[in-house]
């Protein structure tokens, strides 16, 4: 039998932090994403570096805005739409088994959360999920894949079938609000928590970086796992340093060894 993998301090700090939680909110940014291939977009090399972000107004007001978004994503969709849950989603799927996670916030559009196996309705997508498609005049949804066939047959610039409508990803664009209804539950959720665990997030994207910050105000402690320093770093009761599929696995099977 294999023996359980031994953690070290400070990975062992989270590890009772989270034995000793009963309504953790883990907070998931790109960090997490990546470790299932997809490329973080502000990150040297990522998405950014390669493509300058097109603004949600010029969405609106310039149809080569929409078309090259709709070019982009004939390059960018199909990895999303191929990625795997990780190990570390698969762990903090673990921990709402078991009754100890209320919540995933997450800054990711990818979906994986909820193809790891969380109930829907505890992901709080602030910044939308890629996997649809909205129309901005009548609120009609499409399925990404659907519309990204039109694409690839000729289709530069879709528009709504059922009202000629423009078309949309239903991921946030640069310079578009965040949905606010998500940004109250996130909150909400956030302030409640006996734990909020930041895993993969930079947390220098606001408004979503506000949410930690904003629990840590009201008392909720805080644990980060990232692989790199945060601005919130001091608030923390606990950080732990490296990757969240290698390391976030082997410190819930230690939690759970010690409930």
């Amino acid at each position: 039998m294999d023996q359980p993998k031994l953690i070290e301090e400070p990975a062992a700090r989270l590890a009772r932090r989270i034995a000793h939680a009963s309504r953790i909110v883990a907070f998931t940014g790109a960090g997490v994403s990546t470790e299932s291939g997809i490329p973080d977009f502000r990150s040297p090399g990522g998405v950014w570096d390669r493509f300058a972000p097109i603004e949600f107004q010029a969405f609106l007001a310039d149809p080569e805005a929409r078309r090259e978004t709709w070019r982009r994503g004939l390059h960018t969709y199909p990895v999303v739409a191929a990625a795997e849950p990780n190990a570390a989603h698969l762990a903090l799927v673990e921990l709402e088994r078991d009754g100890k996670l209320s919540a995933v916030i997450t800054q990711n559009i990818d979906g994986l959360h909820q193809r790891a196996g969380h109930s829907p309705e505890q992901v709080i997508e602030l910044h939308g999920n890629a996997h649809g498609v909205r129309c901005l005049g009548c609120g009609a949804w499409s399925s990404r894949d659907a519309v990204h066939r039109r694409v690839l047959e000729g289709d530069d610039e879709p528009v709504c079938r059922a009202c000629g409508g423009l078309l949309k990803p239903t991921s946030v664009s640069f310079g578009e609000p965040m949905p606010w209804d998500e940004v109250r539950r996130a909150e909400r959720a956030a302030c409640a928590s006996d734990l909020l665990l930041v895993i993969g997030s930079s947390l220098v994207v606001y408004p979503a970086a506000a949410i930690p910050r904003g629990a840590v105000q009201t008392g909720v402690p805080m644990a980060i796992l990232n692989a790199t320093e945060t601005p919130l770093d001091g608030l923390a009761g606990v950080v732990v340093r490296g990757r969240a599929a290698e390391l976030l696995p082997a410190i819930v099977q230690q939690a759970k060894r010690r409930v």
